[in-house]
């Protein structure tokens, strides 16, 4: 602890005497300052002990005496020493009843006591406090040292909270509670998520300090990493601000979850390289040499059926041919895939290609389910604020990896045509073909295909296209089709003769007949 007016007025050496505040000594002094200016303020800091003689000052003086010692006070001087024997052989009356209104603390000091030993003895005191705190630093940095090294994380944050006197807890890259201590701080700490987002969104390094839930505590958040996007995040926890000694300890936890993060973050770039050859063996049909490569990693991945996730941004196609895409979209999806995986104790396999992410999910598993409604997508693109694109496969094995590939970006293709956030490879197959025409290009198509029927028709010479559509409806059934149209079926044989005449096509072609009909759909049918 720092020096107090108590330990000053105890210090045998000093002889020192209290005349006022006798309730006060408590107060920490940060400094002893002598001055004989008649208004010191000016100069001070807060929390000196004064020391005085009164040269310039009139300390018979009542009124005086009254504003001189308000001031201090207002100022945040903690006490007021006062030496004897020189130009007062006591204290006047009128600066002890003062000092008495105001509650602050005056020492009357001896002739024999000179304000260097005072000055000395405090400076002696603050320094021996600072080494305490310096050395109970270097004890706890050791110690925390030693818990990271046998315990790890969880380790490191019971004894941070021990030295602290608190609570601490640790979130991973998405915002979640990865552990905490002691037990109960868990919850705690999981309702400082929104907090501990906003601190994320800011570059590293970066600290904030907020009031706790409910103001229970005094909550420090730090940014863990020392890339452009934090990896993590501490919480510390404690009944009031922590003093030099605790400061040392969180500043040390800091320094050693971040080299854990970082060490953490060059093991994941190396298992990411394996994952993409693993995906390369896969997609080139060799499952048992990607098994091999995988191991304990991937393996358990690779023993259930899995889906293939394919991502692009919301780029346009020249745009992500030129490069002009942001990759912490890419990069934000898979922190959100990973911490969910890791959430619930999921393999995950995520792996950036190009222009594109490409993730391996177990079937039915957290990181399928959060990209099925939205949340890990949504969660990405807040993040980077950049669109998502994402197309998802049907369940497969590693023999049939390859076509779960095609698949996904095959849902990922209509996914960007449609304007959809997600598209699955069971919605196409489950779904119509007639959504694929709204497609610009088909429309321009059958635009083409079917304009010189459309201007025979604005002649008012016949109504070849809805001729053709009906004749098509009813598979070439002449009564059927001309029943519908409502005319006699030769009526309806010469349209029809007239259609090949003008599109220079024979209806007999089942390609011809297929095409006109996509056509009649594409520029008719509600494609939604």
């Amino acid at each position: 602890m720092p020096p107090t007016l108590a330990s000053l007025v105890h210090h045998s050496a000093l002889k020192l005497t209290v005349r006022a505040g006798e309730d006060r000594l408590d107060a920490p002094v940060r400094w002893a300052h002598a001055s004989e200016l008649a208004d010191p303020v000016p100069y001070m800091e807060g929390g000196e002990l004064l020391l005085i003689t009164a040269l310039k000052l009139d300390a018979e003086d009542r009124e005086a005496m009254r504003r001189y010692v308000k001031r201090l006070a207002g100022a945040g001087v903690v006490g007021l020493g006062f030496a004897v024997g020189v130009h007062y052989d006591d204290i006047p009356e009128a600066l002890v009843e003062a000092a008495r209104e105001e509650g602050l603390p005056l020492l009357e000091v001896p002739r024999r006591t000179p304000f260097l030993a005072i000055s000395k003895a405090v400076s002696a005191a603050i320094a021996a406090d600072q080494y305490r705190a310096v050395t109970a630093g270097f004890a706890a940095q050791r110690e925390l040292t030693r818990h990271t090294l046998t315990d790890g994380p969880e380790g490191l944050l019971a004894a941070l909270a021990s030295q602290v006197d608190g609570w601490a807890a640790l979130y991973d890259a998405s915002g979640s509670v990865v552990a905490a201590a002691p037990d109960w701080a868990g919850r705690r700490a999981a309702r400082l998520t929104a907090e501990v987002t906003r601190l994320r969104e800011r570059p590293a390094p970066a600290s904030s300090v907020v009031a706790g839930p409910e103001n229970e505590d005094r909550v420090e958040l730090h940014s863990l990493g020392t890339g452009r996007r934090p990896r993590a995040a501490l919480a510390v926890g404690t009944a009031s601000a922590p003093g030099t000694a605790e400061r040392y300890a969180v500043h040390s936890a800091v320094a050693l979850l971040t080299l854990t993060t970082e060490r953490s973050r060059s093991l994941h770039a190396a298992e990411q390289r394996i994952g993409a050859a693993v995906l390369r063996m896969l997609l080139a049909g060799e499952p048992d040499h990607a098994r091999a490569v995988a191991g304990d990693l991937y393996g358990g991945l690779l023993d259930a059926p899995f889906r293939i996730i394919v991502a692009e941004t919301g780029a346009a196609p020249a745009a992500r041919a030129q490069g002009e895409t942001n990759g912490d979209a890419f990069g934000a999806l898979a922190e959100v895939a990973e911490s969910a995986a890791a959430r619930s104790g999921e393999a995950v396999l995520v792996v950036p290609e190009g222009d594109r992410l490409v993730v391996l999910a177990a079937d039915g598993g957290t990181v399928v389910g959060a990209c099925r409604d939205h949340a890990a997508v949504r969660e990405a693109a807040r993040k980077t604020d950049d669109e998502l694109v994402v197309g998802l496969s049907a369940p497969a094995g590693p023999i049939a990896a390859s076509a779960a590939y095609k698949q996904a970006e095959q849902a990922l293709s209509v996914a960007r045509r449609r304007g959809r956030v997600l598209v699955e490879h069971e919605q196409m197959a489950a779904g119509s073909v007639l959504p694929l025409l709204a497609d610009d290009a088909v429309k321009a198509f059958a635009d083409g295909l079917l304009r010189a029927l459309r201007d025979h028709d604005a002649t008012g010479r016949g109504d070849l296209v809805a001729s053709l559509r009906a004749w098509l409806s009813r598979h070439g059934q002449w009564d059927a089709a001309a029943a519908d149209l409502g005319v006699h079926r030769h009526t309806l044989r010469y349209r029809m003769r007239r259609v090949e005449e003008i599109l220079g096509r024979s209806l007999d072609d089942p390609d011809v007949r297929m095409e006109l009909w996509l056509a009649l759909k594409a520029t008719t049918a509600d494609t939604g």
